[in-house]
């Protein structure tokens, strides 16, 4: 008796969400750029915020580089110009990182690269304004308990190289492990 109540259940269940043709399972996102401004590691002034987390979408104040491992991406100045720091370019143990998007602009880059050797994870990036990166997040547990990947878009709007500032818009799928850099239909 308890089993064909179950199996009724089990039905009901089915037939709603059929009926609704809806997955339960389906993670919804809409587009939500947003804009940051970071300092470089370098500054001697103390509580800048330097790293940012993609997927909690807050930047983060790294005090050294063994601070903590909160963060995907910092800046810095290196040689003249302004860095993007993938957290293992400072020895931290992270699959962060950035690939440029060559020819895009921040609306036409709709999907992150699926060739992981266009990603740099353990070097130094130019931070150039106008050009648009996809950005790798660390790993994270997901909704459903599995470890992600998230992926993104980033585009500096302006660089104070001498101030040692970036400010950066940039937008993150909400999608475990999903390349795609706008909402699916």
């Amino acid at each position: 008796m308890k089993m064909r109540n179950l199996g009724l259940v089990v039905l009901g269940a089915t037939g709603v969400l059929v009926a609704c043709d809806d997955n339960p399972f389906l993670i919804r996102w809409v587009e939500d750029p947003d804009t940051v401004r970071l300092y470089a590691l370098s500054l001697p002034e103390p509580n800048l915020v330097s790293g940012f987390d993609f997927h909690l979408r807050r930047a983060v104040r790294i005090e050294a580089p063994t601070t903590g491992d909160n963060w995907d991406i910092a800046v810095d100045r290196r040689e003249g110009m302004l860095v993007w720091l993938p957290a293992a370019a400072l020895g931290i143990p992270s699959e962060a990182a950035l690939a440029v998007l060559e020819g895009e602009t921040f609306g036409s880059a709709i999907e992150a690269p699926e060739d992981t050797a266009r990603y740099v994870s353990d070097a130094p990036v130019p931070i150039v304004p106008g050009q648009i990166y996809a950005i790798r997040t660390r790993r994270h547990r997901g909704t459903f308990g599995t470890i992600c990947n998230y992926y993104g878009k980033i585009e500096p709007l302006s660089t104070d190289v001498a101030a040692g500032t970036v400010r950066f818009q940039f937008d993150m799928s909400r999608i475990c492990n999903s390349r795609d850099l706008i909402p699916p239909d």
